[in-house]
């Protein structure tokens, strides 16, 4: 009885260390997103890149390269299948997570920010280019899906279409021509008195805060995992509904930041360039290294991100793209949620 009590209680000082780390983990992630969001637009500036690619490109490309990396090593390296499936299931997730919550975030912070923000709650973006983006995903995610039902000689190889993809998906990006001013760009961080900062500073400054993501978000899912582990949820629980959360809470915490900042193009640019690296990159390396065989809750979760792609791609044809139907996005995570415990 004794002994009962005393796990009891180790137990639930274990839980309060974990969700204090949890919180701490999240506070570094958010002051590191300041830095990166910061340091990458005046690398835009200094390379003379485009607005558009800053978010859909640069950024994108940051913050997904940490569980791009969690991919690989999970596929990669990892000779259980258990460890191999929590890799495909974070290749689903991640999407998932983007499609719904992260424009979800975007949406509701345009509300709660609309008193600070020059246009409101209206949203400045254009709205082709966002449909382009998403019709990109949006193909190259139903190929993905489709893959998942079938077995066929070769197909491991058809990874090297998921990374081609990428390839003339960065080219088109980065061939738009430049249309930020200095003048729009907050002080550089670590050069906060200088009008130009140095580029040797402005890079430092970027990737000093891409380690301090990676670093954070790495305690993040860690923690996560032990807080699974002590509710007893099921791997591919926390593969496809808790793991997804934690690795895209940069980008999301990206998108917070620029819409306090009014730079909707950016913010929505930068979910939906993580989203074309997330269909592609951790998809090439799961086809290539696992069956790549969805069972129904990875189907589930394909269906319900491309239900949430589509229904934005209706609202912005439709020119009725606002904070509340981007908030309504996150209910398709709902019921994904909801599904899992029916």
């Amino acid at each position: 009885m004794h002994q009962a009590l005393a796990d009891l209680k180790n137990g639930g000082n274990d839980m309060v260390i974990t969700c204090i780390t949890l919180l701490l983990a999240i506070i570094v992630i958010y002051y590191s997103c300041e830095l990166f969001v910061n340091g990458i637009e005046w690398i835009g500036l200094k390379f003379n890149i485009a607005q558009s690619a800053i978010g859909t490109v640069l950024a994108a490309f940051g913050t997904a390269l940490p569980e791009s990396v969690v991919t690989f090593v999970a596929v990669a390296f990892n000779g259980t299948s258990e460890q191999k499936d929590i890799g495909v299931g974070a290749a689903m997730g991640g999407p998932l997570v983007l499609g719904t919550i992260a424009y979800a975030v975007a949406g509701l912070c345009i509300i709660i920010f609309r008193k600070k923000r020059e246009l409101g709650a209206e949203i400045d973006i254009d709205s082709t280019k966002l449909c382009n983006d998403q019709l990109w995903f949006l193909s190259i995610f139903i190929f993905k899906v489709l893959l998942g039902l079938l077995v066929f000689n070769g197909k491991s190889l058809t990874a090297l279409f998921f990374l081609v993809a990428y390839a003339f998906y960065f080219y088109k990006e980065m061939r738009v021509e430049c249309t930020l001013m200095p003048e729009e760009l907050e002080p550089l961080k670590f050069q906060p008195h200088q009008a130009a900062p140095a580029t040797s500073w402005i890079i430092a400054q970027t990737l000093f805060s891409l380690i301090l993501i990676s670093a954070s978000s790495n305690l993040f899912v860690k923690n996560l995992e032990i807080i699974s582990s002590l509710w007893h949820v099921p791997p591919h629980v926390a593969s496809l509904l808790l793991s997804p959360l934690a690795t895209e809470l940069p980008e999301i915490l990206n998108a917070v930041i620029w819409v306090r900042q009014g730079k909707e193009t950016l913010a929505l640019g930068n979910i939906s360039g993580s989203m074309m690296i997330q269909a592609t990159v951790p998809s090439a390396l799961g086809i290539y290294f696992t069956p790549w065989l969805f069972d129904k809750y990875l189907l589930m979760a394909g269906g319900l991100t491309l239900i949430s792609i589509i229904y934005l791609l209706v609202t912005l044809k439709r020119n009725k793209l606002s904070p509340h139907r981007l908030v309504y996005a996150g209910l398709f995570y709902l019921i994904f949620a909801l599904a899992f415990f029916i």
